[in-house]
């Protein structure tokens, strides 16, 4: 009887299966982060002092970064905590190439107290694409 329900059902469950490995997913993805389009960031920037923090590679960050940004690599987060710990009350926008990984240092961050912190959704790419400023070393 069991079997049979699955049966005539296989297209219904394989949907639900498929739409809620996508939605888990996008959960996932995002670590603890808010994110944020190119006009909420460049509000927080502007009127709430935000702090950028990018998480690029050295090399992706001297090729073009958010004027006035922390540059602090992903993977270096956690041992370079204490640099930050003076915008644990301010907003944080992080920032990575695509915004994809961004979401791994904001779950370090929330992991340690900071409470606004969001990730630039498309993450440097969606900044260049809005012709918003970049400074290049």
């Amino acid at each position: 009887m069991k079997l049979a329900f699955v049966q005539n059902n296989m297209m219904l469950i394989m949907i639900v299966v498929v739409s809620g490995s996508i939605l888990l997913w996008e959960l996932l993805s995002r670590g603890s982060g808010k994110e944020v389009g190119t006009l909420l960031a460049v509000q927080l920037i502007n009127y709430k002092d935000a702090l950028v923090l990018d998480v690029r590679e050295e090399s992706e960050y001297d090729a073009g970064h958010i004027p006035n940004s922390k540059h602090i690599p992903g993977d270096k987060i956690k041992d370079r905590i204490q640099e930050l710990e003076k915008f644990k009350d301010k907003p944080i926008v992080v920032i990575y190439r695509s915004g994809v990984r961004s979401g791994t240092a904001s779950s370090t961050l929330h992991a340690h107290g900071f409470s606004h912190v969001h990730n630039l959704t498309g993450g440097i790419d969606t900044w260049k694409q809005a012709n918003l400023p970049i400074v290049k070393k």
